[in-house]
């Protein structure tokens, strides 16, 4: 078969390229394994070597008609989820040759309707980072321009799809790690509602903030994605028991002329490169056209949103981390050490200089005397945030904003100073506090060639809303 054929599918392509016999899952599979054999981008840390005979056995259900929604599909996987008798490393040394007991609920759902894993994609060391470079298996590098990050933290899975070593992919999102990655990369990235995905058997960076979600090349991807990962979960009580809609079928019927977008002032600041504001422009200017309705709102406490992010994302990561100190998971020490100089070793060897920052900086938030003055007031502010969601989301339905302040910014250029990394969430962090779901579409390129992202958010479990609007102006513009 000709790379042509191969090239840049979505998933009803793939789908009706099987019906159709133009090629089959071992094909295809096989095609994505040689290029990632060749890949120089570093966007995968491992490869699952069960995977064409998952594809052969995907092959003889097809051709006996028993065709489930994902039947030899191949997905990417960010190495922070968990597959069963495959490795788990988290991008981190103190779980390098960890292998998984169980395998995801949210993976176990796509496994269910016939998906197969290529393998795991690199990321920032347990999600913590905004450009794919806290690997301790080395950066991912963006396949639009190697000498810049793919975005973080998962920014594996984003290149793997931008240089088509997969079709789809999935990621986690903590504070925009999914659709910061997927602007930077030119795809599709949801972050869904919290509880509307179960994040069982995901590794927990920061519990009320983690969402997992799909990377795409088509909003009607994700949306198809996202049907089939939804729903509750007896294994996370922090799954959803709400319908999920059926959100593929809603975008054959869609009204997004219905739908009114607010443009919420606070994202639309001098920080802003012109590249960006001129993409939202012309989105702005294309909703007019169609005599969608916009108009201007205001958040008024998002200009706190991040530092809150900033005390409460690293004191769950504090609390969360804590089990890996190498007694039951983690790197471990021979040494005949006493339990302190364990810690102290174990710890000090098995996590990056992000990794510790974050866990120091969460103890910190959480010890006696600082609790009150930092965690319990991030915890107050994050109830106003989602209030001012609430708000506005009782007079539009939609807000429209860019993605990132600017697009993928040089390997090594904000590494010395984190609170610059940081600033490159200042316009995701708010859909994770207030638990609402986001979309990243591209939107062009800049004056570099580099892929542009905008974002649309909607409020919590109101997805079909963002595939509507996102698959509207994706069809349209």
């Amino acid at each position: 078969m000709t790379e042509n054929k191969f090239s840049n599918l979505n998933i009803e392509q793939i789908l009706a390229g099987f019906k159709n016999k133009t090629f089959s899952s071992f094909e295809l599979t096989s095609y994505y394994l040689d290029k990632i054999k060749n890949d120089k981008l570093n966007a995968f840390i491992s490869i699952n070597d069960q995977v064409l005979a998952e594809a052969k056995k995907a092959d003889s259900k097809i051709a006996q008609g028993e065709m489930a929604k994902l039947t030899g599909v191949p997905i990417a996987i960010k190495d922070i989820l968990l597959v069963k008798g495959q490795r788990a490393t988290g991008a981190s040394k103190m779980l390098e040759n960890y292998i998984a007991p169980y395998t995801a609920t949210a993976i176990k759902k796509l496994e269910d309707q016939g998906a197969i894993i290529l393998g795991k994609t690199n990321c920032d060391e347990f999600a913590m980072g905004a450009s794919n470079e806290n690997s301790a298996f080395g950066p991912v590098l963006n396949p639009h321009d190697t000498s810049r990050v793919p975005g973080g933290s998962s920014g594996g899975s984003a290149a793997a799809i931008a240089a088509d070593l997969a079709p789809i992919a999935l990621g986690t999102d903590t504070g925009g790690s999914i659709r910061q990655p997927a602007a930077f990369c030119g795809l599709v990235g949801l972050k869904p509602s919290y509880g509307r995905v179960s994040r069982y058997g995901s590794m927990a960076m920061a519990s009320s903030l983690d969402q997992i979600g799909p990377f795409s090349k088509s909003v009607k991807d994700a949306a198809y994605l996202l049907q089939i990962m939804a729903g509750r979960d007896k294994y996370d009580l922090s799954a959803s028991y709400n319908v999920v809609p059926d959100y593929f079928s809603l975008l054959k019927n869609q009204e997004p002329r219905k739908l009114k977008v607010g443009l919420p002032k606070e994202y639309f600041s001098d920080a802003l490169a012109p590249s960006i504001k001129q993409a939202l422009d012309k989105t702005i200017d294309f909703l007019q056209e169609q005599k969608i309705v916009v108009e201007k709102v205001s958040l008024p406490y998002t200009e706190y949103a991040l530092a809150a992010y900033y005390i409460l994302m690293p004191a769950e990561v504090s609390s969360n981390l804590a089990r890996l100190d190498g007694l039951r998971f983690g790197h471990h020490e021979n040494n005949d050490l006493n339990l302190d100089d364990w810690y102290k070793k174990v710890r000090a060897a098995g996590f990056s200089a992000e990794s510790k920052r974050r866990i120091m900086l969460g103890t910190y938030i959480l010890s006696a005397g600082y609790y009150d003055a930092y965690y319990k007031q991030a915890q107050k502010l994050r109830t106003v945030i989602k209030q001012d969601f609430q708000k506005v989301f009782a007079k539009v339905d939609v807000l429209l904003t860019p993605t990132t302040p600017t697009t993928a910014f040089k390997l090594g250029e904000k590494l010395a100073d984190p609170l610059s990394m940081y600033l490159a969430d200042i316009f995701t962090v708010s859909a994770n506090i207030a638990g609402i779901c986001g979309l990243s579409l591209p939107m062009g390129v800049d004056e570099n060639n580099l892929p542009i992202g905008i974002q649309l958010l909607a409020d919590s479990f109101q997805e079909e809303k963002l595939f509507s609007l996102g698959n509207f102006i994706e069809q349209n513009i």
